[in-house]
């Protein structure tokens, strides 16, 4: 007897596939327990809609996934950081750091541990951090981690320069 699956079966089958079971299998335990039902030409062509629609939906998401996957490697991401001795830094830049930099300056919400960062960025540097966007797309965004003194040093520098230039 020809089924189509209503739920999730162990050593048979997913929801959605047709199988062929004895008649005693379907007639005594996979129709009472509306784990199946008969496959009648008006089933069949219901689950070929849906197995087109689900088709489509994963080509709209794949699609998805490449673009995001585009405007991820296209990022830098710039932290600002207070830098000790030898070049590391008070604190550290994590997943959930560079999760929070993408959202407040991208606008896009990536969850941080899908960000494959194996340990802290604990030094100054740019850096070149992995995101898994789906199984096969796992696009680069380059983060830079800057001395916060010395960008601030550099401004103060700038500003002393134009002041200087508009009192000649």
């Amino acid at each position: 007897m020809k089924v189509i699956l209503l739920q999730d079966v162990a050593g048979l089958g997913k929801a959605g596939d047709v199988k062929e079971v004895a008649n005693g299998y379907a007639r005594n335990y996979l129709l009472p327990r509306k784990l199946a039902a008969g496959a009648t030409p008006a089933l069949l062509a219901n689950r070929e809609q849906r197995v087109a629609a689900e088709r489509r939906q994963l080509e709209k998401q794949e699609q998805l996934n490449r673009q995001l996957a585009e405007r991820l490697s296209q990022v830098t991401l710039t932290f600002k950081a207070r830098v000790g001795r030898n070049g590391r830094l008070y604190g550290s830049v994590t997943s959930q750091d560079i999760a929070d930099g993408l959202r407040q300056a991208e606008g896009l919400t990536i969850d941080r541990r899908l960000i494959d960062l194996p340990s802290p960025i604990r030094s100054t540097g740019t850096f070149e951090v992995p995101v898994r966007v789906a199984r096969n797309l796992v696009p680069r965004l380059t983060v830079r981690v800057i001395d916060q003194e010395a960008t601030e040093a550099e401004g103060a520098a700038e500003v002393g320069k134009a002041e200087a230039a508009q009192e000649e």
